[in-house]
């Protein structure tokens, strides 16, 4: 997925019709003073961190300033931050309105019904995982026949949109989708949508943009990815490899039997750190590459999880006891493999030899990788 930041999201609204703050980019506090000294910037005014993770405000990344040199203090501490692991390298000033109410509105994909989904609720500016289940407004959208009137009127309501802007709301909706469709997005999500007097204005601007859909959008070539260093390294060399948060390595084959192996290690309370799906290889060579590469991330126990079909599992056990030896001893973490179909008999002789554990029930195998983690086994069986 493509994320934008917050000015490029802005950018994309303009362009569509929709109202957002007066406002300027700086990468530099002289510019940050010189935007509001000239006038660009009107006063008072608001500075945020152009990054890609929330609670900006919690996290001192957003400021404001009264006068130009305020501005360019604010910018300069700002751009000294380095926020969530993301080095602040760009602010976006803009001017501060009369806020009488924030809300939230998004569209998004509601993945398990195959439609879009319109999200609002009358609490805004705060992180929606956090709001009230009951606050949450959910109305989903035929992905042919588009928005409804009768669906504008019933988000409109559910947020108690007064009278004089029902119409503005109307037209914010229809070009909020107009970017949804068009744009071939994931999300596009305004937190908080400000009331301020006469006008409904965007003050933030989150919109995701679907992998698939690139081919149709070279404008969004130039957008960095969220990648860490080491997936970056890994897209280089062909290998689908996603750093998380937790301290086990997870290795297997195929989308869904990655997926199913995370969610069965956080079943019986493992945390994974790192996954790394191998597809259909038949290359040893791969197998080993792809190991190391997970290797540089540390994780405290690696889990191999194997179904060969296509793969065979002798082609994987020969890549991994190759990987194993190239491991520096003082980094080495403990391995359980689970490998099973076509050569599977060849395989797990060949890791057993290598003193490698290699186990065919698959909780059994993860409890066995969660405890190796140093993490207490949970959950049941």
């Amino acid at each position: 997925m493509v994320k934008l930041a917050e000015w490029r999201g802005k950018e994309l609204f303009r362009k569509y019709g929709v109202a957002v703050p007066v406002g300027q980019l700086a990468r530099s506090a002289a510019e940050a003073e010189a935007a509001v000294r000239s006038g660009a910037v009107p006063r008072p005014c608001v500075i945020k961190a152009q990054v890609l993770a929330g609670g900006r405000g919690k996290g001192g990344a957003v400021r404001f300033a009264n006068t130009p040199e305020e501005a360019g203090a604010a910018a300069r501490a700002i751009l000294e931050l380095s926020f969530r692991g993301e080095k602040v390298r760009e602010v976006l000033l803009e001017e501060k309105l009369p806020i009488d109410r924030e809300l939230y509105l998004s569209i998004t994909l509601d993945r398990a019904a195959r439609t879009p989904l319109i999200m609002a609720s009358a609490t805004g500016g705060v992180e929606i995982e956090s709001a009230a289940e009951s606050t949450i407004l959910r109305v989903p959208v035929h992905p042919f026949a588009g928005l409804l009137p009768y669906e504008r009127r019933r988000v409109a309501e559910g947020l108690g949109i007064p009278t004089p802007l029902a119409k503005a709301f109307d037209a914010l909706l229809d070009r909020l989708w107009a970017i949804f469709v068009a744009e071939d997005a994931e999300l596009v999500e305004v937190n908080p949508l400000a009331l301020s007097g006469e006008r409904i204005v965007a003050l933030d601007a989150k919109v995701i943009i679907e992998d698939d859909a690139l081919f149709r959008h070279p404008e969004y070539a130039e957008v960095p990815d969220e990648l860490t260093p080491l997936e970056e390294i890994a897209r280089e060399k062909g290998i689908a490899f996603v750093q998380l948060d937790g301290n086990i390595g997870v290795i297997a084959n195929g989308a869904g039997l990655t997926m199913a192996t995370l969610d069965v290690l956080a079943e019986v309370g493992g945390r994974p750190g790192i996954f790394l799906d191998l597809g259909g290889t038949d290359d040893p060579a791969k197998v080993t590459q792809a190991f190391l590469l997970m290797a540089q991330a540390k994780p405290r126990a690696v889990f191999l999880n194997i179904f060969g079909g296509v793969t065979r599992c002798d082609t994987v056990a020969r890549g991994l006891i190759e990987a194993m030896k190239q491991v520096p001893p003082e980094t080495r973490f403990p391995l359980v493999a689970r490998i099973r179909g076509h050569n599977e008999a060849e395989g797990v002789a060949l890791l057993r030899e290598a003193g490698i554990t290699s186990l065919s029930d698959l909780r059994e195998s993860v409890r066995a990788v969660v405890d190796a983690a140093g993490n207490p086994p949970g959950g049941s069986a």
